[in-house]
């Protein structure tokens, strides 16, 4: 037992001598890369299968939905292999670089004529060959490696850059808080690049170059990525998670008829050498929530195993638990963290069936709209997808003074280094979501009176501009810039410890949902609002339709969500952790005073 205290003490303190803010120019590196390739080639794949592979638009969208579908699947099972495998240093290395050959081939297919069918002929569409077989397999593969490739980096390099700072110091743990401010907001900058400065390469001067030049910068930041490994804090990975909690549901499913009074906490067993590994930094105090799970750390006969040194063949001074028999206090909590964090995490998924709308009917929107840059004088038009770019710069904006201006304030007033805890984040962009939908049902109810009125409602633009669309997109980046920045925060903050790459992917894993959910609550729309002559809300000429009443079904949906949301938030109780000693060192509070005040 004191080898096994004194090897923890020894890695503890190695790791302790990495990390910090130099490693974050690695990182957030990276991460930009990664974004300006993929967003700057999914921002204009349909353009791509379409005009360039000759698809079919059936077709062509199939395969993009196939592609999401798949990369939203891989991040569970990247987490794991994190969590349980390899680490997160080497998942994300391993990740990128698939990623790398992803791009590259879809680079070289985009480059090459011979990977493409033949331009058009003259006369239509009909004259157009469709990619060969082969082509489409080529296709097919580069995507594929890409959903791999973001299965490994996505759900890892967040948590990987917050492990860079030493919970158990509070100046460190501090500046983690900032981390995921600043994570999203290069995250924000690269978006914003790609829907700008690479679909313009891409549409005016070629898809080698604008696939090419991402590709390029995605392979430089690898190799940095990877030049920084002696710099950084690793921490090595401490078995499945997954196991844990079975073996907790299992032990306290078998002790059920055990007495109430059994489970007194102070008869619980604990076994801080059996958690080392997974209890760097502080291990899980007890909570009189789900007692029921408490049966599985009560101690009964045979659930001790005395077990047999290995080096010396004398028995074992200390009895090993069975782990399908008996588990400890922090495996006990460890679970109920994250059944606690199941109704906060779920909260999320609506947020975002709102904010996909930018991307669908928003879009549609804008297109019937006058989207010169100067409406009445300038010749120039802004594209209709391009108009995304009033909800980057708003979010950008946000982060910015959220952590410039808000967070000075607010720490005043609340006590908290971190200005507002991440719940109190949260319920602000949710709120803020709920205005966005609201103002663009208003927004949509006066674009289709100006179409009626000028008599543009089957054919033509409309007189109005499509500035008038810039408070929803705006309103959307303000609440992701709360929302989605205080729901990874929050993820990664309450999950234990050993599953945080897991926790990341969960986070993931509520954007992906919420895309299914428009999709179902479109569905659902056109199904329930159809008319005897074929009409519904949502028909392909959005003039002839009632747009703006979806927009409102989406705002009461959200405004349940969020009283909903505000409940939880009520009810939640954070995690307690006990630090080990290096905080008590420092004098200041411990971590169970600092989750109760947040």
């Amino acid at each position: 037992m004191a080898t096994t205290e004194a090897a923890m003490e020894g890695r503890k303190k190695t790791s302790m001598k990495k990390g910090g803010l130099r490693t974050m120019p690695f990182i957030f590196g990276n991460e930009v890369a990664e974004k300006l390739a993929v967003v700057g080639f999914s921002t204009n794949m349909l353009t791509y299968l379409t005009q360039q592979l000759h698809m079919p638009l059936a077709k062509a969208a199939t395969t993009l939905t196939n592609f999401g579908g798949t990369s939203a699947a891989t991040p569970l099972i990247g987490a794991f292999i994190a969590d349980v495998c390899v680490g997160r240093f080497w998942t994300i290395a391993a990740a990128s670089i698939v990623y790398q050959v992803g791009m590259a081939l879809l680079t070289v297919s985009a480059a090459l004529p011979q990977f493409r069918p033949p331009p058009c002929k003259p006369g239509g569409a009909v004259t157009c060959q469709e990619a060969a077989q082969w082509q489409l397999a080529v296709l097919y593969v580069a995507l594929l490696l890409n959903a791999v490739g973001a299965g490994g980096y996505r759900p890892c390099i967040v948590a990987f850059g917050a492990d860079q700072f030493d919970e158990s110091q509070a100046a460190e743990r501090a500046r983690s808080w900032g981390f995921f401010n600043w994570y999203y907001f290069c995250n924000g900058t690269s978006m914003l690049v790609a829907v700008t400065a690479v679909v313009y390469v891409q549409d005016n001067v070629g898809w080698g170059w604008g696939l090419g030049v991402p590709a390029f910068c995605m392979g430089v930041s690898v190799a940095a990525f990877v030049a920084g490994y002696p710099m950084y804090r690793r921490l090595e990975p401490a078995g499945s998670p997954f196991t844990r909690l079975a073996q907790v549901v299992v032990a306290a499913v078998r002790k059920r008829r055990v007495p109430a009074a059994d489970a007194d906490p102070g008869r619980l067993y604990e076994n801080d050498e059996l958690d080392a590994p997974i209890s760097m930094y502080g291990k899980l105090l007890h909570t009189d929530q789900l007692s029921f799970l408490d049966r599985a750390a009560v101690v009964t006969d045979g659930d001790l195993v005395t077990t047999t040194d290995a080096s010396s063949g004398k028995p074992s001074p200390r009895p090993t638990p069975n782990p399908w028999r008996l588990s400890t206090v922090h495996r006990v909590e460890e679970l109920k963290s994250v059944i606690r964090m199941g109704p906060i995490w779920a909260a999320g998924i609506l947020v975002i069936t709102a904010s996909s709308t930018q991307h669908t009917f928003s879009l549609q929107q804008a297109t019937t709209m006058d989207r010169r840059l100067v409406p009445g004088s300038s010749s120039f038009q802004i594209p209709a997808g391009s108009m995304t770019v009033f909800a980057l710069l708003a979010m950008l904006a946000t982060l910015f003074a959220y952590d410039r201006a808000l967070v000075p304030l607010a720490r005043r007033a609340t006590g908290l280094d971190r200005g507002i805890s991440f719940l109190h984040r949260m319920g602000i962009g949710f709120a803020v979501s709920v205005a966005a939908t609201l103002v663009a049902g208003l927004v949509e109810r006066h674009r289709r009176e100006a179409a009626a009125a000028a008599g543009t409602t089957d054919a033509g633009t409309a007189p109005l501009s499509a500035y008038w669309l810039v408070p929803q997109y705006a309103l959307h980046g303000i609440a992701e810039a709360f929302t989605s920045v205080g729901h990874l925060e929050f993820m990664y903050d309450q999950a234990p410890e050993s599953m945080r790459s897991t926790a990341t992917a969960l986070f993931w894993l509520s954007i992906s949902l919420g895309s299914y959910v428009s999709t179902m609550l479109v569905d659902a729309v056109h199904r329930w609002s159809a008319g005897p002559d074929g009409s519904n809300w949502l028909p392909d000429n959005i003039n002839r339709g009632r747009l703006d009443y979806y927009y409102w079904v989406v705002t009461l949906l959200q405004f349940l969500n969020l009283v909903y949301y505000l409940i939880c938030a009520k009810r939640y109780r954070f995690k307690p952790v006990q630090l080990h000693k290096k905080e008590e060192e420092e004098g200041g509070n411990s971590m169970v005073e600092l989750q109760e005040k947040v």
